[in-house]
């Protein structure tokens, strides 16, 4: 692994730490989305921040760069935040290939709303402001913006008290009922574990209208995280399936990454069937209780609507995610730098009638054919 080191000035803008704040900017994930058509390039900026940079060829003309999660630089001013990055796009542009037509930031900057669990604390949303020319706002977020993390250095006590009261009675439902829970990792994880989550994803992606990578995807990164051989820059990693079953048949399914101090659950599934035995709190919590035990101080839900929006398409996934109390964070999202403005203009128009169709129309079109 090679690391090109950059000098952009940011010394007293962060906390020093050789290791990164998010999964995403691990050389672990990296290695990873390597796998999958990505090249990693590898920087670190004033001797102190570490900064992974995926690129990703277009077509054979055209690639666009990925900076996830990153720069993690505490920068409040909007005005700072664009010069920051326009700083960094420029600093990188010789170590990338000359074909980028961009450089995509997802920065972890944002604002938080304390308590999700509570329904008066974010009626009045806070939103991040947006950055200003020649940032431009991307057509659609990689990342989501929008989420709920969990403080758990608090007790399980304290965790379970801040849940809706619906809540902590499903998750001691599920248990009542018979719902086992199995922590399924390493070669485990990838055969017997990723085999029931993907038949539960796929019934849950024709439910719900979601796209789904193919099975060696999730397999990939189940396995990769127990081979994985971790450089000075990686946090410790553990990925898991979590299953839910009911009489020795899954019924529901979780997909985490355990990552130094965070947590992060990536996928969910769920059959059809047995959705009454409230299998997902179930998952949820044992998944939290494993993540403070193996040393993380935070658990994050990684997605939800921007509000509490009873139209959204995926306004479920607000009710469960806030209902086990955390705070809600709002991130400004995908900006990117444009390197060559031509290009760029027609990938943006392409981009954008693609994140259309299957963000919004699809999702319409599985709405109307339900209430038909």
């Amino acid at each position: 692994m090679t690391i090109e080191k950059l000098t952009l000035g940011t010394e007293g803008t962060r906390t020093f730490s050789l290791l990164p704040n998010s999964f995403l900017q691990t050389p672990f994930w990296a290695s990873f989305k390597e796998d999958h058509g990505w090249k990693a390039f590898f920087f670190l900026l004033d001797e102190t921040l570490p900064l992974t940079v995926l690129v990703r060829p277009l077509s054979r003309f055209a690639s666009i760069a990925y900076v996830p999660l990153g720069p993690a630089l505490s920068i409040a001013e909007s005005s700072e935040r664009t010069a920051k990055l326009l700083e960094t796009a420029r600093a990188l542009r010789p170590f990338l290939p000359k074909n980028v037509i961009a450089v995509r930031f997802d920065p972890p900057w944002g604002t938080t709303i304390e308590n999700a669990a509570d329904e008066e604390c974010h009626i009045e949303h806070t939103f991040p402001a947006p950055l200003a020319r020649p940032a431009r706002k991307a057509s659609a977020d990689v990342q989501p913006p929008d989420t709920v993390i969990l403080d758990l250095t608090l007790s399980s006590e304290t965790l379970l008290a801040n849940m809706k009261p619906k809540w902590r009675y499903n998750v001691k439902l599920a248990e009542k009922k018979g719902v086992q829970i199995r922590a399924l990792s390493g070669i485990e994880g990838a055969t017997e574990g990723i085999d029931a989550f993907y038949g539960l994803y796929l019934e849950t992606a024709k439910r719900d209208g979601i796209a789904v990578h193919d099975k060696e995807y999730y397999r990939d990164l189940i396995a990769g995280a127990a081979d994985y051989r971790a450089t000075d820059l990686d946090n410790r990693i553990s990925a898991r399936v979590y299953l839910a079953e009911h009489e020795g048949k899954p019924i529901a399914s979780i997909v985490t990454l355990f990552s130094g101090k965070e947590a992060t659950y990536l996928y969910g599934a769920s059959s059809n069937e047995k959705r009454n035995l409230m299998p997902a709190y179930a998952l949820q919590w044992r998944a939290i209780r494993d993540a403070a035990e193996w040393g993380c101080e935070r658990y994050d839900f990684y997605g939800i609507p921007p509000n509490d929006d009873p139209t959204h398409p995926m306004h479920g996934l607000w009710r469960f995610k806030t209902g086990f109390g955390g705070a809600i964070v709002h991130r400004i999202g995908s900006w990117d730098i444009p390197e060559r403005p031509i290009l760029y203009a027609a990938y943006r128009l392409a981009e954008s009638a693609r994140s259309f169709w299957f963000k919004k129309a699809v999702k319409r079109l599985r709405g109307i054919r339900r209430t038909s």
